[in-house]
């Protein structure tokens, strides 16, 4: 098997896992438990915490422990609306979003939320004079992918410093795609969601990083826990198998990216010899992720026929829905047919150079049978 969809789950980092089970075994009392193994507990999740603050550049207090993004885009999305609901009721985000950011939209919409959605320019970013347009005094969130799984990374910072001059505004970030890949800051923004199992962590644990000052109301209520936002018993070795994920993907996020590059680069050339390829993913994308469209074969028949010559990679996000256009596809290229036939390669420094001529001879099966 040729594993190439490394955005939709990357496999466990040994020392994770092994950090994972003598935790477990380790911790056995519940962290919101008055005694010795309670006490024990509650230490190391506590050390947990301290050092992915230090790793994300943000305080402890500012941590919430989720079952992942998803979670944790609903909790920051349903929370700044209810919190905002005095101020306005309008809410700006894009068509690149995850399902678990588009789809609380659309539920924020149907009780009487008004959603704006920007354009994206060719290069994959959003429009920023667009954004300048469609802000008003009663817009309460932005909400922005910082890197989107099919394409690229959103100019961030530069949309945190347009909405200074709009104090009941926040700014939610979904950082799913882009922790332990780029450099990531939290600096200007509100809320950002991120998830273990996009860098080597285990599935079932994520965060919501949340500004002090902000009151949100929690999703789950009663029960004690390491914030007053979740209630529930705290998943201290998931929380301790994190903060050691996090910290192997930026300590080595220098090396791991340019390898990832180097394998980006191979793939470009080689798929570019093929005079009915298209690449979707903009030349400033993160080199992780590569976008491409075959003309005319829909993306699912393409993927098919790769997963039967043992290749696994994806069609959009995995969270998304079968037999639709990519919808950052057609955004950047407005193209409905060459969305149809989009689908996505995603690398890891894990990926070999022999990964990559095994990928490229069966891609040469494929085309030349689905091209005919």
């Amino acid at each position: 098997m040729i594993y190439l969809d490394y955005s939709a789950n990357t496999p466990v980092d040994a020392r994770v896992l092994e950090q994972f089970c003598a935790v477990e075994r380790r911790c056995i009392g519940n962290a919101n438990s008055h005694h010795q193994a309670g006490s024990a507990a509650k230490a190391e999740i506590d050390a947990a915490t301290i050092k992915i603050a230090s790793l994300l550049g943000v305080q402890p207090a500012e941590i919430i422990y989720t079952s992942g993004a998803s979670e944790a885009n609903n909790f920051a999305l349903k929370g700044l609306a209810r919190l905002s609901r005095h101020a306005g009721r309008h809410i700006i985000s894009t068509p690149l979003e995850h399902s678990s950011v588009s789809g609380t939209l659309t539920a924020l919409q149907e009780q009487g939320y008004e959603i704006d959605l920007l354009d994206v320019k060719q290069d994959g970013t959003v429009d920023l004079e667009h954004l300048k347009d469609l802000l008003r005094p009663d817009t309460i969130c932005v909400a922005i992918t910082l890197v989107d799984s099919e394409l690229g990374v959103q100019p961030v910072q530069e949309i945190a410093a347009i909405l200074k001059a709009y104090p009941h505004c926040h700014l939610h970030v979904d950082a799913t795609q882009a922790v332990g890949k780029i450099p990531v800051s939290f600096e200007g923004v509100d809320t950002m969601s991120l998830t273990a199992h996009k860098f080597y962590g285990l599935n079932g644990i994520g965060l919501l990083i949340k500004r002090r000052n902000l009151a949100l109301e929690p999703l789950i209520h009663g029960g004690e826990s390491t914030t007053i936002y979740r209630s529930g018993t705290p998943t201290v070795a998931l929380a301790s198998s994190l903060a050691c994920a996090l910290e192997l993907a930026v300590e080595n996020l220098p090396e791991r990216s340019a390898s990832v590059q180097k394998r980006n680069a191979e793939l470009r050339a080689a798929l570019c010899q093929h005079p009915e390829v298209r690449i979707n993913s903009p030349e400033n994308a993160i080199p992780h992720i590569l976008n491409l469209s075959v003309q005319n074969v829909k993306g699912t028949v393409f993927q098919r026929e790769l997963d039967a010559h043992g290749v696994c990679v994806s069609v959009k996000s995995a969270c998304s829905s079968d037999g639709m256009p990519s919808k950052a596809v057609f955004a950047v290229s407005r193209d409905r047919r060459n969305a149809l036939s989009s689908w996505r390669i995603s690398l890891s420094h894990l990926t070999t150079e022999q990964e990559i001529t095994d990928f490229m001879q069966a891609f040469d099966a494929c085309y030349n049978a689905l091209t005919q």
